[in-house]
């Protein structure tokens, strides 16, 4: 099993079948896949915002018959095949995507969890619900919803799963999570390393699960520390107000 944020590409490397990730330019993502030898077999689809479904349509011209998947209750331009939550599709001989429901960016919103080889760390791409050190605006959910997503759904995966998040915002994403944790080291660590990767401009994705779980402040918000900083008595209340503080926030 192989994944490139270069375009998302989950690739099945005995038959050399891919998929790819919200593909919004189909012409490098199928120029790409032909350099590499690689047959692309479907499409799968986050959530209905443009710059995630806005190239569906179009690889659907350039490949014709290729499924395009998407949530059941999601509108996703150009969706072929519709997926619920525990629906699973396979790619290659060795590759099992699961979708998950997590909704609160968009209401229908899906990602992907792709599993190889035993030995293989698993990936997860995350769309616009779980960000490097971040989560997705509530567009169309609560904070309750985001809160489910996150930290219930998401926080359930194994830790080594590797995160492939929609959009490369982790620099000021790390910032504002300093000036909620300011003693936080690995926040300190990590914020550190991903100036230097994008000075370089090399990109800090992946993450991991457990990467999150000790610097992303949305999936800290059980911890008592983290409600009292930002004045709340809840986990999703405090979530909820990290998210109006991060809305707010300019750096």
């Amino acid at each position: 099993m192989n994944e490139s944020s270069e375009w998302r590409r989950i690739v099945d490397e005995s038959t050399k079948e891919a998929a790819a990730v919200d593909p919004v330019e189909p012409e490098k993502v199928l120029e790409v896949a032909s350099s590499h030898g690689l047959t692309l077999k479907f499409v799968l689809t986050t959530h209905h915002h443009w710059d995630h479904a806005g190239g569906n349509d179009k690889i659907k011209q350039l490949v014709p018959g290729i499924k395009v998947y998407g949530g059941s209750i999601e509108n996703v331009k150009g969706c072929t095949d519709k997926v619920e939550n525990g629906d699973k599709v396979s790619l290659g001989a060795e590759i099992t995507i699961l979708a998950l429901h997590t909704p609160c960016h968009t209401q229908g919103h899906i990602s992907y969890y792709v599993t190889g080889k035993e030995d293989e760390q698993p990936a997860v791409f995350t769309g616009d619900t779980l960000f490097i050190a971040s989560c997705g605006k509530f567009f169309e959910g609560t904070a309750e919803q985001m809160y489910q997503s996150l930290n219930v759904t998401l926080a359930s995966l194994p830790k080594s799963t590797r995160v492939y998040c929609g959009h490369e915002y982790s620099v000021n994403n790390l910032q504002f999570a300093l000036t909620l944790e300011p003693d936080n080291l690995r926040i300190q660590q990590k914020l550190t390393w991903a100036r230097n990767q994008r000075q370089a401009g090399q990109a800090t994705i992946p993450s991991t699960i457990e990467d999150e779980l000790e610097t992303n402040p949305f999936m800290r918000v059980d911890l008592p520390e983290i409600q009292e900083r930002v004045g709340c008595k809840s986990p999703v209340e405090a979530l909820g107000e990290i998210r109006k503080q991060k809305d707010n926030w300019r750096g």
